[in-house]
């Protein structure tokens, strides 16, 4: 498998739009079309502050995504970086593309001066938990929400 993750391009736009429904189909859920315009973007913009996003090919075909974010944190002075989504298409999981977009993310805040990175996931997510375990240390924080 020749794996590549690359920063997205504003050429990824349809490939970007599919593997983003469908990781929001995953978590039961979906967005209108102008949700979609407005974050691809945001992901394309050029402030450090902003989403970003990578894109994993294989065979030059796109097979994965993930989202990023940088921001302040009130405990440090460096930013942290916040990485909010991650999908990787139902047939290539388990073959090392998940794992290396989270590298990607990893490696641009290592660039960026932010060693904290950290993300959350549903407590059913088991395969990807599985990552998850090997890659990153879950932590006892539980994540509320407003009413």
């Amino acid at each position: 498998m020749s794996l590549i993750v690359r920063p997205l391009e504003r050429a990824d736009k349809p490939e970007w739009a599919r593997l983003w429904k469908a990781y929001l189909a995953f978590y039961e859920t979906t967005r209108p079309q102008e949700i979609y315009d407005i974050y691809f973007e945001r992901l394309l913009g050029d402030d450090p502050q902003e989403y970003n996003g990578f894109m994993a090919l294989k065979d030059g075909r796109a097979i994965g995504l993930t989202h990023y974010l940088f921001h302040r944190h009130g405990w440090t002075v460096e930013n942290c970086c916040y990485l909010q989504d991650l999908y990787v298409d139902p047939e290539i999981r388990g073959t090392g593309a998940g794992r290396a977009l989270i590298e990607a993310v990893y490696k641009a805040a290592d660039e960026a001066g932010t060693p904290s990175v950290y993300w959350t996931t549903q407590d059913f997510n088991a395969t990807a938990r599985q990552l998850y375990d090997r890659i990153g240390q879950k932590t006892p924080f539980i994540k509320y929400s407003r009413l």
